[in-house]
């Protein structure tokens, strides 16, 4: 089944997934309709979030992501009104422009590293979520 998910920068080295931070885990939301992905996405456009990109993505494929990355996800159905939170974190680890090492670059190993640092600075700035 193809799902939806929010990505900043995506294709790139600095690559983002959104998640919500929700009962003491973080949550990747995979939406079943694009439109309400893209909805969602302007709501946290609206919020000051950097603009994200609606990505298509087989469900396996996050479920296997989110569980390798310490994440539960979350199906949200077509048409849900799934609003984000209210509460967001000033500041924040992940950064919309950071700048590509050139020597980690050419290393698929090293880049695949980098986004688990990535994803780690994601998390601990969305447990300041609540």
């Amino acid at each position: 089944m193809r799902v939806y998910v929010l990505l900043f920068n995506a294709r790139t080295d600095n690559e983002g997934i959104h998640s919500l931070h929700m009962n003491d885990r973080d949550v990747v939301l995979m939406f079943e309709s694009e439109d309400d992905a893209t909805r969602f996405g302007l709501m946290l456009e609206a919020q000051d979030f950097p603009t994200p990109s609606v990505e298509a993505i087989d469900s396996e494929e996050i479920e296997e992501f989110c569980e390798s990355a310490g994440f539960d996800c979350k199906l949200v159905p077509i048409g849900s009104l799934f609003m984000p939170p209210e509460a967001t974190v000033e500041e924040t680890d992940w950064q919309v422009d950071r700048p590509v090492n050139p020597e980690t670059a050419d290393s698929e190993t090293e880049i695949t590293e980098l986004t688990s640092s990535e994803l780690d600075r994601i998390r601990k700035q969305l447990e300041g979520l609540l």
